[in-house]
């Protein structure tokens, strides 16, 4: 086996070890400090937010959506990788606050300083290295916000499965209390699942303009300036939890959380018109080049069309052909990405040609054994 062979194996195996004891660190973790019945409570009250926000990131990223494998590896780097990185460097920085400052007072550096400079460093660190290792995957603000809304999802789902877990721990199911594993779920599940996604989104922003901009400085400047309006406003949640009152938290809730989680959605949305609108003014180009036919235009040009032009697939020739469909749809985005990058003609454009041709002869060819003889 040659050496870049071996390595190609070798270093996915690796990266699934680390995830793997990572994991089960974490897991072993919360379980000696909770106990088993409390991680159980809390696996279960953590997949409710989870699930909610994993699904608005899947929506966010419908007219190129990225590589399944890729968007897993995203959720487990923050499961596991980020979260005990933040697990021990937080815990050390509390210890070494309360040396200094008196006990006490390490909670309080962890929670407005530790805690927003290395959660959103090892949540943001995994887009980067996207960015950097699969630069054809990323192809400006979208995917930013999808794989820094993936990894956050990961590491608020093993963070709520703590809290959760200590609530229960500790309170029960609350007995109508403001404390309990009901309260944090409201807190945590309800009023601010989006949270930590908000805070690495902003990361991810800023590296989606690094992505897609030709300026040397623009392509330093906008990561950094992405990674510090996330730990600022990590940094003021955590602040307004800790160390203010009710009213304090509320204000701070509903006239900076809400209003920046709503800024953040209308990014988004502008940003999907963009990618729409890429890939409108794409489509003539593909019928001349005989890509396509001119028949698809209308069905490739908006999200409504494709999904009934795959739903029809499945219904009339199954699933595989649905699956070709997707494909084949996925390879025309793609090459209108492409070619509002680097203008095509190249090896890249020549794979998604092979590809989009490879599944619209697989479409035509299961719809033809499906139908009548």
């Amino acid at each position: 086996m040659s050496a870049s062979r071996r390595i190609t194996v070798l270093l996915p195996v690796l990266g699934l070890i680390v995830v793997a004891v990572c994991g089960l660190s974490l897991l072993a973790l919360a379980t000696v400090r909770v106990g088993p019945l409390a991680v159980v409570i809390g696996v279960a009250a953590a997949l409710v937010p989870v699930a909610i926000v994993v699904a608005a990131v899947l929506w966010i990223d419908r007219w190129e959506p990225e590589p399944a494998k890729l968007l897993m590896i995203a959720f487990a780097w923050g499961a596991c990788i980020a979260a005990i990185t933040a697990l021990l460097i937080n815990n050390t920085a509390e210890t070494v606050g309360d040396m200094l400052l008196g006990n006490g007072n390490g909670s309080r550096v962890g929670a407005l300083v530790s805690a927003p400079l290395v959660e959103e460093a090892a949540k943001g660190a995994f887009v980067l290295l996207v960015l950097i290792r699969r630069r054809e995957e990323f192809d400006g603000v979208i995917d930013g916000v999808v794989y820094a809304g993936l990894t956050a999802a990961g590491f608020a789902f093993t963070e709520n499965i703590y809290y959760f877990g200590r609530a229960f721990a500790d309170y029960g199911f609350g007995n109508g209390t403001s404390t309990g594993v009901i309260a944090a779920f409201v807190l945590r599940g309800i009023l601010s699942p989006f949270t930590h996604p908000l805070f690495t989104a902003l990361t991810g922003v800023g590296l989606g303009y690094a992505a897609r901009t030709r300026s040397g400085p623009v392509r330093i400047l906008a990561p950094l300036g992405g990674y510090f309006a996330a730990v600022c406003l990590h940094a003021l949640w955590n602040g307004a939890a800790t160390l203010g009152g009710p009213k304090t938290f509320l204000n701070v809730y509903f006239l900076i959380m809400v209003p920046i989680f709503i800024a953040v959605v209308l990014v988004v949305i502008l940003q999907r018109r963009r990618e729409q609108r890429i890939i409108e003014s794409a489509l003539p180009n593909m019928v001349k080049a005989r890509w396509i036919a001119a028949s698809e235009v209308d069905l490739l040009a908006t999200l409504r069309g494709r999904r009934e032009w795959r739903r029809q697939a499945r219904r009339q020739s199954g699933r595989r052909a649905a699956k070709a469909v997707a494909e084949y749809q996925n390879s025309v985005t793609e090459l209108a990405f492409l070619n509002r990058r680097h203008g095509g003609a190249g090896v890249k454009e020549a794979e998604l040609l092979g590809t989009l041709r490879a599944s619209r002869a697989e479409a035509v060819r299961l719809a033809g054994e499906s139908s009548p003889a």
